[in-house]
């Protein structure tokens, strides 16, 4: 089964997830949406902004000379530390031609991104893939508890007999047992 985990800059949620995965033993790889990576800065009008071409390594050391200080407080050098582990920079779910079997986002905006996405594009090989949402908000937290539970949707799905037949049953029991709301689409490459 290979994995997918999206959210917007490719930095907290989805990094976080493909960390946890990756230990797991997953095939999984992450990405962003947006047009440019966003992170947290000095105030909350005041991003720091980078391309999706910037390293990790290159906002580590942008940030550690701007505010050392600010920026390990807030966690975000240590977030990027870890991101530089996993792979050298943010990539974009709009320019990967890799195929997935399952693509997880974090955040209903992001999950529309992808079908969309998918929907423009037009089914070529006819491979489904299974979306689905799971809202995580963008915090350090809540980014490593979504990680836990989009690695329990994972072990459930791989202990499936058959993922297309069971699907539904998977989502429904997931949804009662931690009382949140999954989004799910089958679309095709």
């Amino acid at each position: 089964m290979k994995i997918a985990v999206v959210c917007s800059s490719n930095q907290n949620r989805s990094m976080e997830a493909h960390n946890l995965l990756s230990k797991k033993g997953y095939s999984v790889q992450s990405f962003g949406t947006g047009s440019v990576v966003k992170l947290p800065g000095p105030g909350p009008d005041q991003p720091n902004v980078y391309s999706f071409d910037t390293t990790y390594e290159e906002m580590y050391r942008d940030l550690s000379h701007k505010d050392f200080q600010l920026y390990t407080q807030n966690g975000i050098l240590h977030m990027l530390d870890r991101n530089r582990r996993i792979k050298p920079k943010p990539e974009r779910f709009q320019e990967v031609s890799e195929q997935f079997d399952v693509i997880f986002t974090v955040e209903e905006r992001i999950y529309d991104t992808v079908l969309a996405g998918f929907e423009a594009q037009g089914s070529v090989t006819y491979q489904p893939a299974h979306v689905i949402n799971l809202e995580v908000k963008d915090n350090h937290e809540d980014a490593t508890l979504g990680a836990f539970l989009i690695l329990e949707l994972c072990i459930m799905m791989k202990e499936a007999d058959d993922v297309e037949d069971e699907i539904e049953y998977i989502i429904q029991e997931f949804e009662a047992k931690n009382s949140r709301t999954l989004l799910h689409s089958v679309t095709f490459y």
